[in-house]
This record gives C-alpha cells, sequence and structure tokens, in this order.
C-alpha cells in the first residue's frame, strides 16, 4: 500500500469520528510535535542577529505544558477539554509569543466551553474570540506579527461558513490563511523587511494549525534525527559547562564539500573523532564543531581537506579554559536575606548565577533563572513568590520577552504584584537601588520604576546571521555592539566593540561604567577589558563583576 494510499484511508478515518475531547487531545499532540519539528525552523526568524532567537522553543514548551494538562484525560467533551488545553498553556506560557498563544487557546475555550463535540460555526467563533483575546492582552497591539495571523485566520474561517459547516474543511482554508499571512508579514512590519524574515511567532502558530492538518491527512509529524541546522543556530558557548574526560580541544572547522555531503556517513566519522558534534550549513559553507582528546588534535582538519576545503579553523584547549574562566560562575555562593512578614518581596529573573548573587545581594527575595534563550514560564514565576511569607510582591523581568509572562503571574494571584518593566539588567539593578523592603508598596514601586531611567545598558556578543540592519552590515561570526536593545555596530574585536559602544552612549557624560563579563569569558581578558576602559575613560569610576551569562561577552551599565 502506498504512503498516499494510507494517507487517504486514515483521513476517511478522521473524517468519519467526531471531533470530541479525545479527537482533539490527538490533534493537539499532532500540533507539539510538527511544532517541535519546525522548532528551529522558528527560532532562525529572529530580527536581530543576536543569540535570543527562542520564539520556537517558548512556544512548543508552552504547547507542552497544554498537552501535558491533558496527555492522560480521559474527558470526552470538547469543551472542557479545550478548557485544560487553555489552562496549561496559560500556566506554562513562556516569552511573548508563549503568552500570546496562551490568550488564542484562553480566547477559542471560552467559546466551545459547552461543547461536546465540535462544529464548524463553533470553530470560527473560536478563533474570532481568540484573535479578540489575543489583541486585548497586548498593550500596544503591532501588525505583522502572530496577532495578524490570528486576525486573517478568524477571517478566514468566517468566510468559509458561507460555504460549509465541516471544521475539517475550514481547518484547511485556515491553514492556507495563516501561511499566506505569515509571508505577508514583512510588508506590514518593515523591521523583519529590512530583516529578510517573516514573523516568529506567526509562524509558529502556522505549524501549530498546519500540525493538524499534516495528522488529519496521514502525514510524517516527525524529522530524521540526523539533520543539518542553520549556521546561526550553532552555538557553542556552553561547551566548557559540559567538558568531559578526554575532551581536550574544541575544534571548528569550516569547509566547502567537494562533492554532495552524505550527512550519515559524515557524522559516523566523526563520532570515531570525538564527542559534542554539531554541524551545520549555510551559503554553501558548513561548519563542524567538535571535542578531540589531545591524539585526535589534527584528525578532523586532515578528514575535512579528504572530501573538501576547508576555509577557516579555529581551535581552544578546553582545559585551559576551564582553568581561567569566570570565577564564581561554576559555584556561585547565593545568599538569599529571609524576608520578614508583610514587607515588600522582590522577585528578580536573572540569566546567570553571577546576576543572582548581585541581585541577592541587594535584598531580592526571589530569584528565577532566565534570560536570553531560557525565558521562565508563568507558572515557575509564580511559584517564585507565591510562598514567600508576604503579599507584597515585586516582578524584575530583567527581559523585554519576559515582561508579559510576569504580567500573566501577577494576573493569576490574590497577592498585591507590581512588574516593573525592565528590559534590561542594568534596568533591573537600578531599580534595585531604590528597594527599602519595609517601605509603603505604592511609593517603592514609584521609585523604583523612575530610577531605570538613570542607565544605558550595552550589550557584546557574536552575530548568528548575516544582516544589515539599522544601517549596520554585520556578518555572521562578526562581533555586534547593542545599545539600549538596538544595533549600532559591528566589530573585530571584543575590544573595538566595547569602545565603540561606550563612545556611541557618551560615556564620558556619565560617572560610573560597570563591566559585567560572560560565563566563557576568562577572567584575565575581562580585567584586561576593565584597564582599556579605565584609560580610556579615566574621570569615570570604573567597575568589574561576574555576571556570568550566556551568550553575552559581556554586559555594560553606564549611568
Amino acid at each position: 500500500m502506498t504512503s498516499d494510499s494510507q494517507g487517504s484511508q486514515h483521513r476517511e478515518y478522521i473524517l468519519s469520528r467526531p471531533i470530541d475531547g479525545q479527537a482533539f487531545k490527538r490533534l493537539i499532540e499532532a500540533s507539539l510535535t510538527w511544532l517541535r519539528t519546525n522548532q528551529e525552523v522558528v527560532n532562525a526568524l529572529n530580527v536581530f542577529p543576536v543569540p535570543d532567537g527562542d520564539t520556537g522553543t517558548n512556544m512548543v514548551l508552552t504547547m507542552q505544558s497544554a498537552f501535558d494538562e491533558i496527555a492522560d484525560s480521559p474527558e470526552r467533551n470538547f469543551g472542557k477539554t479545550a478548557s485544560l488545553v487553555a489552562h496549561g498553556a496559560l500556566m506554562g506560557a513562556r516569552g511573548n509569543s508563549g503568552v500570546i498563544l496562551s490568550q488564542i487557546w484562553r480566547g477559542f475555550a471560552k467559546t466551545v466551553a459547552e461543547l461536546e463535540i465540535l462544529d464548524g460555526k463553533s470553530f470560527a467563533q473560536g478563533l474570532a474570540l481568540a484573535r479578540d483575546t489575543a489583541y486585548k492582552g497586548v498593550v500596544r497591539p503591532v501588525e505583522g506579527t502572530i496577532l495578524t495571523v490570528a486576525k486573517d485566520m478568524a477571517s478566514a474561517a468566517e468566510a468559509a461558513l458561507t460555504e460549509t459547516d465541516d471544521p475539517i474543511t475550514i481547518l484547511e482554508i485556515v491553514v492556507n490563511a495563516a501561511d499566506e499571512s505569515v509571508e505577508r508579514t514583512p510588508e506590514l512590519l518593515d523591521v523583519l523587511k529590512e530583516a529578510g524574515v517573516v514573523d516568529a511567532g506567526g509562524k509558529g502558530l502556522y505549524y501549530i494549525l498546519e500540525g493538524m492538518l499534516r495528522y488529519i491527512d496521514g502525514l510524517p509529524l516527525d524529522k530524521s534525527l540526523t539533520t543539518v541546522m542553520p549556521l546561526s543556530d550553532l552555538v557553542f558557548d556552553d561547551a566548557l559547562g559540559s567538558v568531559e574526560p578526554g575532551q581536550d580541544w574544541e575544534v571548528i572547522v569550516d569547509f566547502r564539500p567537494i562533492e554532495p555531503l552524505e550527512i550519515v556517513t559524515f557524522y559516523e566519522k566523526l563520532e570515531q573523532m570525538g564527542t559534542s558534534i554539531q554541524f551545520g550549513e549555510g551559503d554553501g559553507i558548513y561548519r563542524l564543531h567538535i571535542h578531540v582528546p589531545d591524539e585526535n588534535y589534527y584528525i578532523p582538519e586532515d578528514y575535512i581537506k579528504t572530501i573538501g576545503t576547508v576555509t577557516k579553523v579555529a581551535k581552544e584547549n578546553l582545559l585551559d579554559q576551564m582553568e581561567s574562566q569566570a570565577p564564581g560562575c561554576a559555584d556561585a555562593d547565593i545568599a538569599i536575606e529571609p524576608l520578614e512578614a508583610g514587607n515588600i518581596g522582590v522577585v528578580a529573573i536573572t540569566p546567570g548565577a553571577g546576576f543572582a548573587k548581585i541581585f541577592a545581594s541587594m535584598g531580592a527575595a526571589s530569584i528565577v533563572e532566565g534570560g536570553q534563550t531560557m525565558n521562565p514560564s508563568t507558572e515557575e514565576i509564580i511559584q517564585a513568590f507565591d510562598k514567600l511569607p508576604t503579599d507584597n510582591i515585586i516582578i524584575l523581568p530583567n527581559n523585554k520577552n519576559i515582561f508579559m509572562a510576569a504580567k500573566s503571574a501577577a494576573e493569576l494571584t490574590v497577592k498585591q504584584v507590581a512588574v516593573i518593566p525592565s528590559r534590561t539588567i542594568p534596568q533591573g539593578l537600578c531599580a534595585m537601588m531604590s528597594l527599602v523592603r519595609d517601605g509603603d508598596f505604592e511609593s517603592v514601586v514609584s521609585e523604583m520604576t523612575a530610577a531605570m531611567d538613570e542607565v544605558e545598558t550595552g550589550e557584546i556578543t557574536i552575530a548568528t546571521r548575516s544582516v544589515e540592519l539599522n544601517g549596520v552590515e554585520v556578518q555572521e561570526g562578526r562581533i555586534i555592539t547593542l545599545l539600549n536593545g538596538k544595533l549600532i555596530a559591528s566589530s573585530d574585536t571584543v575590544e573595538e566593540a566595547c569602545l565603540e559602544l561606550l563612545k556611541s552612549a557618551h560615556a564620558d557624560h556619565f560617572e560610573i561604567i560597570t563591566l559585567y563579563y560572560g560565563e566563557n569569558i576568562p577572567s584575565k581578558e575581562a580585567y584586561r577589558m576593565e584597564d582599556v576602559i579605565r584609560s580610556a575613560y579615566p574621570d569615570q569610576e570604573i567597575e568589574i563583576h561576574a555576571g556570568c551569562q550566556p551568550h553575552y561577552h559581556f554586559i555594560i551599565s553606564i549611568e
């Protein structure tokens, strides 16, 4: 029997069955599987060439939480199952995309709450309320985003009702509309057009609906275990945290293969040489990453020369890096001062052990690990303050992509919770300077919010892809500089990037420059950078701390 005939029989079977709670459970599982299959595709749709492409990951984790809520449920009522999905998505929502997705499920569930079985009219009405709920959940809705895709899906479903009441036929129409809507997003949002990408959240929503349709049609939902990732997805910053015995060297080789690469054979060869193998492709260039022992130092490069032309080689001594990496990052001693009953409890989201230690020393009552590429869920944020001996809670998201999850957490508790809109770590640290644990809640919130205006934030990282943005031409692998979230420069070295940042920020007009160095920056390099900046800015007070953040060489506070 051919795969086409098998798919046809599967579709006929699905069409013959009512869409009840159990059928919906299978559709949600298919959505999750297909979204996870395309997770890295969505992650790669990042406007800025920085290592925070996590929209796909956030949406997958949100959908995983939604599915976990119904995975073992025998419920056959469609409306009750949809309500469970919405609750799971809300509690597991991560990042702005995950929170908006949870609102979409929330609106849909409200419409179908009383349904035993889904029909076409209710499906269309559910998508309409899903759209409305998602838009209401965003303070300043922007077109060309997941919101636009949700709107176009609802419009397509409503129009389809003039011809059919079959929910599966309507689903087909909606999936096509979502696909077309995603492709139009760059025409509605200039930053997408400039970056040459479509909206990541909208693409993720499309995959969720398409996964349902693929299940109905009996099409595969999984991908091969051996795949080639885009070069922009290869991030090696975690290498030092997982060095095993015999992993003496990190070897990275860029090359052009002479013949089309046979991936399975290629991977098998590499497994004989070392561990921590990754490889990716972009514009005809392949990149190999591998950890090898001393005796295999030359083998990966020699092997590549037999199958292609080597364009670049980089080798790092892993053990030497471990000995000189940021002190305190591996075993940061985080001591949180006990909170007295009724005082103000601050929950700080931090991207590294060094920052966690700093926030704790300034009076934070609870620390949540999170930041670029690792946004905490709504539920994790609630758990951080739920057992604190006070009803007066302040949340510092310290990241623009965590703010909505923090707001959702605030709305799901009886405690008095204020979310201060700190978009960066330096803003959060400035806010902490105004914390008075036993002060008047409203006054403290006001003062902490106002304090954020006193700091400029700089970030130094590596470009994950080539792009021209904000008038800056960036090549993948170059050092890039962001000032208050805006890309301002591309440089050959970290030193050049830091000096360009301080010049653009007019640091000579400020009083204090603080460097927070990342988890993979050797301490001697961090202190050398401190000396460079001290020489360039002799009238400013220069401080340096281990932030231990991943991905970013330095986060710089200018105040």
